[in-house]
């Protein structure tokens, strides 16, 4: 999918009126000094989508719109893209565990009245995207060489349309199609309904809040007392103290060389925008000639936007650059979720929550 970011963008760039150019501004120097910056003004100006009225141009998708719901109620479908496949149908079964259904993965009768007092909520919604949004700094050619990639001062997104589908939990390609470029051109676009971010309980950490407003997770979210990786399945699951399915995300675990590690262990604390630290030595695919390095925080990390540390040495819970594959490539060994739900579940747990995989 990484491919075809260049047409999307294009693609978006055009349908809403935008510049990829972050140096287009050509906003005039201040006579007098400026006044101290508001971290929070200056985010919610980046990152705030506010509403641009309803959606009545684009037909109403039935997948998408449960899709969108499943994503707002904690069980991902990894990619909101209104079509049917293994990762709805996993979402579907998560919520029937959770809601005393029977599991059948499917849009039955049973599910459908149990989704009902969500009926009225549209599989998408029109936003304005933010002033400051497309300002943000892209990495346009992103290294594939380690040495490369640690000289650059943020593994930061490569173009708005990756920028904007990561916010919205879909890809590039979706926006493009929600978008045509003979569409709207005044900031406007059309979105999957993933709901608003609240930061409520988010911690004290400007960076952090950004990442989440960027990702499009709430702060606020059910505590887990454990999780539970199922190999047979490709999930995660996260459970309430009272034994409740409270969250399922689709994930990649493991390798035929760095196969998931069976048994029990402790999440031993939570990395945010974490650094990471490159070993060649612990990779089965790379030489070992290569030099460590250290690669700096990012979306576009190997780890994603956060890294979820296990008693296991060498082994967490993570994001990934590379949504679309989660369940479809391997691992070395680790847990592997989008970013946007990788983020969710750190705010999920905390240090001393026990961790089961199973096969």
């Amino acid at each position: 999918m990484r491919h075809r970011i260049g047409l999307a963008a294009a693609l978006l760039l055009s349908a809403c009126g935008l510049s990829d150019d972050p140096a287009s501004s050509n906003a005039a120097v201040p006579a007098v000094a400026p006044k101290p910056v508001d971290p929070q003004a200056v985010m919610a100006t980046a990152y705030g989508f506010a509403d641009a009225g309803p959606d009545t141009g684009w037909p109403d998708n039935p997948v998408m719109r449960t899709q969108a719901l499943l994503d707002s109620l904690g069980f991902s479908p990894k990619i909101i893209d209104g079509k049917e496949g293994r990762d709805y149908a996993l979402a579907l079964r998560g919520f029937q565990i959770a809601n005393d259904l029977p599991d059948t993965g499917k849009y039955d009768a049973a599910t459908i009245k149990a989704l009902e007092r969500w009926k009225d909520r549209p599989a998408t919604r029109l936003v304005r995207i933010p002033e400051g949004f497309a300002k943000a700094a892209f990495v346009p050619q992103m290294p594939k060489d380690a040495k490369e990639k640690a000289k650059l001062p943020m593994l930061a997104y490569r173009d708005i349309a990756e920028m904007l589908a990561e916010r919205f939990h879909t890809t590039p390609a979706v926006l493009a199609t929600l978008n045509p470029a003979n569409g709207r051109r005044d900031g406007i676009i059309r979105v999957p309904n993933v709901g608003e971010v609240d930061l409520t309980d988010a911690p004290d950490n400007i960076q952090w809040r950004e990442t989440l407003m960027q990702l499009g997770v709430s702060a606020r979210q059910s505590k887990a007392d454990r999780i539970v990786v199922d190999k047979s399945e490709g999930v995660l699951r996260a459970y309430a103290e009272d034994g409740r399915l409270i969250a399922q995300f689709p994930a990649t675990m493991g390798s035929e060389h760095d196969p998931l590690p069976i048994g029990d262990w402790t999440i031993k604390g939570v990395s945010r925008n974490p650094q990471f630290h490159y070993n060649p030595r612990l990779f089965w695919d790379v030489s070992d000639s290569e030099d460590s390095v250290t690669l700096p925080s990012g979306p576009n990390s190997d780890v994603g936007s956060v890294w979820i540390d296990l008693s296991k040495p060498h082994y967490g819970i993570h994001g990934t650059p590379n949504p679309e594959l989660i369940g479809r490539s391997e691992s070395h060994g680790c847990i592997r979720l989008t970013n946007w739900d990788a983020v969710r579940l750190a705010q999920m747990v905390a240090t001393g929550v026990k961790a089961h995989f199973e096969p």
